[in-house]
């Protein structure tokens, strides 16, 4: 690794523990043999790899992590790491370089308003992508954001957290994995608000099996807020993403879903943006 000015130690791979000797803990006629593989067994168990780790953590994305690792730009413990595959216990101190944090920051994360009849991934036969409506002319003329974004810029978009080709609303593009992975990892409990437009007669329990107590695909759904708004529409608000999960959950109780609209991804919101147009996210904004 080059000398960047950085005064950081190193850390040699079996400092970290992912090394193991094939003699590890012998001495002679050591009587402790059996109790060191033991604990080593057991240590090697409760470790988890760099990259994995800063993931869950919610740093940056696990590609992210190794481009960042090999780069130098993480320490552990305040020991440089910069060896792909090291292994870390959770209690383990992870800090990023400044200039990779910097580096997320001038990552890009789009808020588009996505109309019916496009699929939020790749193109599929017969359906256009949502990414090809974030060109410089669709960007929203009230967009708060005033940094500037080219055609470039969206070559590194993925999207996070999609939407079905047949519902609409707030849709995020983004080359940040902090971002992306707030969004589509439920586990971080991120609320996601839908207006859902139904059909159909709601039984008397109806309501409360909305709101917990359904399963799918034999794993029981998180307690959710579910409202009336009005006699045709309900409002949903989710702390997990399952496939078209909204639909099949108005299905198990005898509704049909005639629109489905997302408003709001945790302080992110719709807002009065335009079909079809886009916004760049604010920082106050992240998930």
């Amino acid at each position: 690794m080059r000398d960047d000015g950085r005064r950081w130690a190193r850390c040699s791979a079996a400092k970290m523990g992912t090394v193991t000797n094939g003699d590890n803990g012998r001495n002679g006629d050591n009587g402790d043999n059996e109790d060191n593989v033991v604990e080593q067994s057991c240590d090697a168990a409760a470790r988890l790899r760099l990259s994995k780790r800063m993931a869950d953590l919610g740093m940056c994305s696990r590609r992210e992590a190794d481009e960042f690792i090999a780069a130098g730009m993480v320490r552990v413990d305040g020991v440089v790491v910069d060896v792909l595959g090291t292994k870390v216990l959770a209690s383990q101190r992870i800090e990023l370089a400044s200039e990779a944090a910097r580096h997320q920051d001038n990552k890009p994360t789009v808020v588009l308003h996505k109309p019916l009849g496009l699929v939020s991934g790749q193109p599929e036969h017969g359906y256009h992508a949502a990414i090809e409506l974030i060109v410089p002319e669709r960007r929203w003329s009230r967009d708060p954001n005033v940094d500037r974004f080219s055609r470039a810029d969206r070559m590194g978009l993925a999207v996070a957290g999609r939407l079905d080709v047949d519902s609409t609303g707030l849709l995020l593009l983004t080359a940040d994995g902090r971002v992306a992975r707030s969004v589509i990892d439920g586990g971080g409990g991120v609320e996601k608000e839908y207006i859902v437009r139904v059909e159909g007669p709601l039984p008397h329990a109806g309501l409360a099996l909305l709101r917990h107590g359904l399963s799918l695909d034999g794993r029981q759904l998180r307690a959710a807020e579910v409202e009336w708004i009005d006699d045709q529409r309900l409002r949903f608000v989710l702390r997990e993403g399952r496939k078209r999960q909204i639909r099949r959950m108005c299905e198990l109780v005898g509704l049909d879903v005639v629109a489905l609209k997302r408003v709001r991804i945790g302080r992110i919101e719709l807002g009065s943006l335009p079909t079809g147009e886009w916004r760049l996210l604010r920082p106050f904004e992240v998930p």
